[in-house]
């Protein structure tokens, strides 16, 4: 790294070991806020676009003769055999199923929702009943196809999660970058692109492949901060890639005479500390929230004004 008095001044470490000692001892090991949870408004735009064709399901609650009633909706309206998929909590909408196996063969029937416009519905209906969905409803115990179908959408929504952990932290790192710069009197962008910097700022930003984005560039007037940020709850052999791939990124750029700065947090580095020592120690600024708040990329900023 590339110790400066900052390190010294801000969080009172005046050494390299030191200030890694610190990184480790401070690392967060959650940023969960309320929106974490539930992305409410996304679940009730995929219900929105449904919600016709689950009350034209409604009917079939209770009915005896399930699979009768439900081949007669079939025919009346064929649009709610897209629905079948979701009823099963699944965004995929064709399924190849194996439908036997033995020393010989295994055999496989495809099931592919889309393709069904009318006509032969028998594979919806067997699917709808093998999944033991007419079952449930024949048997009333789902009374609400929308009440159920929100739940559902709940559930596959908490798939999400791991992706609004990062959401999270690119939100909290913009805080602190939105905030030096409206200070400073700094330009920033968010979701930096090779070009977008150029139309911006009339600079060369060079990048390793056509669709990277940088999560922040900051404008010094005198060279660019080039920022990413990211946030691992958990360890795993995918962190040792990704301090991997920052050490690249840091001698990508850094001879192209910007300054690219690493923020990163979690407590998923306490099981990975080594490859984060290694690059702590090939890159000049790795930071985590807590030197944030500290101040430390403020001044890391500002001595490039100075």
């Amino acid at each position: 790294m590339k110790y400066t008095d900052i390190f010294r001044e801000r969080i009172g470490c005046s050494s390299e070991t030191e200030v890694f000692k610190y990184l480790m001892e401070t690392l967060k090991e959650r940023i969960t806020g309320w929106d974490y949870f539930v992305n409410w408004a996304k679940v009730f735009d995929n219900i929105k676009d449904v919600e016709i064709d689950l009350n034209i399901l409604n009917y079939l609650v209770g009915k005896e003769n399930i699979e009768d009633e439900f081949s007669s909706l079939l025919d009346k309206h064929p649009s709610i055999s897209r629905l079948i998929p979701v009823l099963v909590a699944c965004r995929e909408a064709k399924f190849d199923i194996l439908t036997h196996y033995g020393k010989d063969s295994f055999t496989y029937e495809t099931y592919d929702f889309p393709k069904y416009k009318g006509g032969d519905k028998s594979k919806v209906i067997e699917f709808a009943k093998r999944t033991g969905f007419l079952s449930l409803l024949k048997n009333r115990r789902i009374k609400s196809i929308v009440d159920y179908v929100i739940g559902v959408e709940v559930g596959l929504d908490s798939n999400a999660r791991k992706n609004r952990g990062g959401k999270s932290m690119e939100e909290i790192v913009e805080f602190f970058v939105g905030d030096i710069c409206a200070r400073r009197s700094l330009q920033y962008l968010k979701a930096a692109s090779s070009k977008s910097v150029r139309e911006s700022w009339g600079a060369d930003l060079k990048v390793d492949k056509a669709d990277r984005e940088v999560d922040f560039a900051i404008n010094s007037g005198r060279r660019l901060f080039l920022i990413e940020a990211n946030f691992y709850a958990g360890g795993g052999s995918k962190l040792k890639s990704t301090a991997g791939e920052y050490r690249t990124m840091f001698d990508f750029w850094n001879t192209q005479g910007h300054q690219f700065i690493w923020v990163t947090d979690g407590g998923g580095w306490r099981t990975s500390r080594s490859p984060l020592l290694e690059a702590f120690n090939h890159i000049d600024y790795i930071l985590n929230l807590e030197m944030l708040v500290k101040g430390v990329l403020e001044d890391i900023v500002i001595s490039a004004i100075l």
